[in-house]
């Protein structure tokens, strides 16, 4: 098995809400441990936290994500985006829309960039930043 790199969000404690979000957005199938589950904490007001989530979609797509325990710092926000490319260019305006509706923000339009790709930037409810690029050769020329 090859080596892979998955993305892996750290949430203060509304994973599953975020988890849910994501997959309503690309589908798939969600699976959801919580500490609980485990027992791999001692406070019992952390039983319903989520320890471990993974989104695999039938499109390839994996997603990980997980509460942060009250006993280590949470860290909102980050230098990092996840950059969704690929040459379904109505799958991935599907995506951009969904990320950037209910309390998403557009940060760049989806629209042709310089390098001929339609490309766009976008962060969503939960403050993750998001790149979003059509390959061009998939693209249909402007007119």
């Amino acid at each position: 098995m090859p080596t892979v790199l998955n993305p892996y969000l750290s949430f203060r404690d509304n994973a599953r809400e975020g988890m849910n979000f994501y997959q309503s957005v690309f589908g798939g199938e969600l699976t959801l441990s919580t500490f609980g589950d485990f027992q791999a904490s001692d406070d019992p007001a952390e039983a319903e936290k989520i320890m471990h989530a993974m989104l695999v979609t039938t499109h390839g797509l994996v997603l990980m994500g997980a509460d942060t325990p009250n006993n280590m710092q949470y860290h909102p926000g980050s230098s990092i985006s996840i950059s969704l490319s690929g040459e379904d260019e109505v799958e991935l305006r599907g995506y951009y829309q969904k990320l950037t509706g209910d309390g998403g923000a557009v940060t760049v339009p989806m629209e042709r960039a310089p390098w001929g790709d339609v490309f766009g930037m976008c962060t969503d409810r939960f403050g993750v930043s998001w790149l979003v690029n059509v390959n061009a050769a998939q693209v249909a020329p402007a007119s």
